[in-house]
């Protein structure tokens, strides 16, 4: 499906004086609307952070928010698609998990499953961060396979290790450093995914695949 068929249903709206609000009005690939925008070269953007259902434009800080509001509509009307691209196989990040999470018996009861079906479709699937949220370095993952929705827990918990696995409200992701956190703790891993003493300290990001390795299988 083209851009152009979506951008009358866009509402581009100011956030601050130094934003604008990208809202799709209906479902759109948004990591793939943020990667056109960020490919445009647009001058004046200086950042796109995709959320959940909406894309933060920061601009610079003399720039017209109306007049890159209309630039930005050309942009999305003369894109030729919303297919995101695959990245090559080595953007995608291989997670070793050890699947001991204190969780990992209630969210097979939710999901009507064994746990060792738990296991077995978080494994068996590609997944991709959609968005940055919550912490930094915290990946909101999702994958094109439904099955593994199953709510947050009740109570949150005050204190989650670095390298926790989980699952909550149809996503995925690793902890990446100690927070509290209210997901359902399925796994561990001994990989780190946030390094503040790296140029890129964060190693997912919006776009990357993730696979999730069994740590019985390797």
């Amino acid at each position: 499906m083209t851009l152009a068929q979506h951008r009358r249903r866009i509402r581009i709206l100011p956030a601050g004086d130094r934003a604008l609000l990208v809202e799709p009005e209906d479902h759109v690939d948004l990591g793939a609307l943020a990667s056109v925008l960020r490919a445009s070269g647009t001058a004046g953007i200086s950042d796109v952070l995709p959320a959940a259902q909406t894309i933060l434009v920061t601009t610079d800080a003399r720039v017209d928010l109306r007049t890159l509001a209309r630039t930005i509509r050309q942009v999305l009307a003369t894109a030729d698609h919303l297919d995101a691209e695959a990245p090559p196989d080595s953007e995608t990040l291989y997670v070793p998990v050890s699947y001991d999470g204190c969780d990992l018996h209630d969210v097979a009861t939710i999901l009507g499953i064994s746990v060792a079906d738990v296991i077995r479709e978080h494994t068996s699937r590609t997944w991709r961060c959609e968005f940055l949220g919550f912490a930094p370095g915290f990946g909101y993952l999702v994958s094109d396979t439904p099955g593994l929705s199953v709510p947050r827990r009740v109570r949150s918990r005050t204190s989650v290790p670095p390298g926790a696995i989980a699952l909550a409200d149809g996503y995925s992701a690793i902890y990446p450093r100690r927070s509290p956190g209210g997901w359902q703790i399925i796994g561990t891993t001994t990989l780190s995914t946030w390094d503040a003493a790296l140029a890129q300290p964060a190693s997912i990001w919006p776009g990357r695949r993730v696979r999730f390795v069994a740590e019985a299988d390797r």
